[in-house]
């Protein structure tokens, strides 16, 4: 039997918005609070959809953040348009980044978005391509 999708909340990321930058993954830790979810569940949700929406700001061409509530758990849903990430594996090593200078000088691109994702997580997929990229996480309640 399929899981019975409860509520989903979808926040549209723009390309090299940095004044919009997090008020998805925002949104996403005040919704989950008002249901009642444990603080401790929050907090990896909270640091997982600010890492991909961050992650869909700097790198992509635009994108959508979704936060999928079920009965047993939460799905978090980043998809984004181009170019894709080369090197999955790369990728996914702390500190390695492809964030130019003025991104680092803003204080962003440290190379640890998919590695804290990954960190708080208790599955991730991700799918890359040069038309873009869908990161799918889990969360067990």
């Amino acid at each position: 039997m399929a899981d019975r999708l409860l509520k989903r909340y979808s926040y549209n990321v723009s390309a090299n918005d940095f004044t919009a930058a997090g008020k998805g993954s925002s949104s996403i830790k005040n919704n989950l609070k008002s249901l009642g979810i444990d603080a401790n569940i929050i907090r990896k949700i909270a640091i997982i959809s600010y890492e991909a929406e961050i992650n869909i700001v700097i790198h992509s061409y635009g994108g959508k953040l979704h936060c999928d509530i079920y009965e047993n758990k939460i799905v978090i849903i980043s998809e984004d348009t181009g170019p894709g990430i080369k090197d999955v594996d790369m990728a996914m090593r702390e500190g390695f980044s492809t964030a130019s200078d003025n991104i680092r000088e803003l204080g962003f691109g440290a190379g640890m978005g998919l590695p804290n994702i990954k960190r708080y997580s208790d599955q991730l997929e991700i799918k890359s391509d040069n038309d873009g990229t869908a990161i799918t996480v889990t969360i067990c309640l």
